[in-house]
């Protein structure tokens, strides 16, 4: 079992940045492929990026250029850098992870609980 929670949203103004963080806790997290989606009111939950446990990335159109993630094996921790900013952004964002599946699709065993990022015009 993996237990993980999101940290870092917040408000920002277009243009700014924000790191989201996503700490994981009870099983070696360096084995395990991680994802980030979002879901914005009304909408369906879509896929942000993921990194794989060797670190191998994959982006969103809509994000590539402007968010990175990266990872901290030693502190069990995933990041999403998010910069440039877009009102279109305001979402909340989950992480999820997977011993096996890395992919664009919701397939992820675990999944936190989210946090809520709002970007202002």
């Amino acid at each position: 079992q993996v237990q993980l929670v999101e940290s870092g949203g917040g408000l920002v103004q277009a243009g700014g940045s924000l790191r989201l963080s996503c700490a994981a806790s009870g099983r070696t997290f360096s084995n395990y492929n991680v994802g980030w989606f979002r879901q914005a009111p009304g909408k369906e939950r879509e896929f942000v990026g993921t990194i794989s446990w060797t670190s191998g990335t994959l982006y969103a159109i809509s994000v590539k250029g402007r968010f990175t993630i990266s990872r901290d094996n030693a502190k069990n921790t995933v990041y999403l850098q998010m910069n440039s900013l877009k009102v279109e952004d305001t979402a909340v964002y989950y992480c999820a992870a997977d011993p096996n599946y890395q992919g664009a699709r919701d397939r992820y065993a675990y999944w936190g609980q989210g946090t809520q990022v709002t970007v202002s015009s």
